[in-house]
């Protein structure tokens, strides 16, 4: 006899779903790009710059 009580687990895993919308990209991009006028003169300005490229290429 089964318990009723027991979660029975599907044959197949759940689909993931997407932790951000095309929308939450372009508004990230925007700004990473107000950012990099912040720092432009700074090393790190790299890091947000080639951030920013990776973001145009998700949209």
């Amino acid at each position: 006899m089964s318990d009723p009580m027991q979660t029975t687990h599907p044959a197949q895993p759940e689909r993931s779903r997407a932790v951000f919308s095309q929308q939450d990209f372009e508004l990230i991009r925007v700004a990473v790009a107000h950012y990099l006028q912040v720092v432009k003169d700074k090393p790190e300005s790299i890091k947000y710059s080639n951030f920013y490229h990776r973001l145009g290429r998700i949209s």
